[in-house]
């Protein structure tokens, strides 16, 4: 466990474990340096302060792409990346300054209620 409830990102790590027990893997991230801020995994294979960071490149790259494509008004709310067996989810704050990436196996979870957990969590970060 890498993450104290007793700091927002654990206390939202701690929550969504509690709304989705069945979670792979969870880490609330700071997109300027990348650092996962809390995190939690149930699988030893899965380390998601590694992915904190390679995600955290996914998501400057799409502002980037927006900028580029002059989106004005826009703003990342989440990011779906659909594998065979698991859903990894990216779940900006109101202010883009942080994210949950959370990882779920596809089989077991439904996604709306993971994305409705992810929405409803993400505003204690702000």
């Amino acid at each position: 466990m890498a993450y104290s409830v007793n700091n927002p990102a654990g206390k939202v790590v701690q929550d969504v474990i509690t709304d989705l027990p069945g979670l792979v893997a969870i880490a609330v991230v700071d997109v300027n340096s990348g650092m996962s801020l809390a995190s939690h995994s149930n699988s030893p294979s899965l380390n998601p302060d590694t992915a904190a960071a390679y995600n955290t490149e996914v998501v400057k790259q799409k502002q980037k792409a927006m900028s580029a494509l002059k989106l004005q008004g826009e703003s990342i709310q989440d990011i779906l990346i659909s594998l065979t067996n698991q859903l990894h989810l990216i779940r900006l704050n109101d202010n883009g300054s942080k994210f949950i990436y959370l990882v779920v196996n596809s089989r077991d979870t439904n996604l709306a209620i993971a994305r409705d957990v992810l929405r409803s969590h993400a505003n204690q970060l702000n």
